[in-house]
């Protein structure tokens, strides 16, 4: 709170209250504040389109015994050559795989490029729910230019 020293009558040392409000340091934290929130939108747009490179790495070598899952254009899912269901597709896999830890074993998914998003989401939450959470996607390999 802020006084104001009154020189005339009262005493020497007669102190009067100031009501008034400084609200300079209120509008200096509201620019502050204000100046972040627009660097901070500005920052947060993606404003420049890019048309992304294909990416050719070597493949890789393959595990000893590789699961893979095909989904084609009708939303069918297989597990190598035979057909399965959402809902018997973790059970079935843990049979593919034997003994081996679900949670380090590699799935691979073939998926025709007609396959509908939600047919492939389907199968990756089934995955999931079974424990399998290292998942590689198969794609043909493009040729160096």
């Amino acid at each position: 709170m802020a006084a104001k020293l009154d020189s005339g009558g009262g005493g020497k040392y007669h102190v009067e209250a100031n009501a008034e409000i400084n609200v300079t340091p209120f509008v200096d934290i509201m620019l502050v504040l204000l100046i972040i929130f627009m660097v901070a939108s500005a920052v947060a747009t993606v404003s420049v389109e890019v048309t992304l490179p294909v990416a050719a790495t070597k493949p890789t070598e393959n595990p000893p015994k590789p699961v893979f899952i095909s989904i084609n254009t009708e939303g069918r899912v297989y597990i190598g050559d035979y057909e399965t269901s959402f809902g018997s597709l973790g059970s079935e896999l843990n049979a593919a795989i034997g003994a081996r830890d679900p949670s380090k074993e590699r799935i691979f998914i073939r998926a025709d490029q007609n396959t509908r998003y939600g047919d492939f989401m389907q199968t990756m939450n089934a995955l999931q729910d079974a424990g399998f959470y290292s998942v590689a996607l198969v794609g043909e390999d493009k040729a160096p230019q």
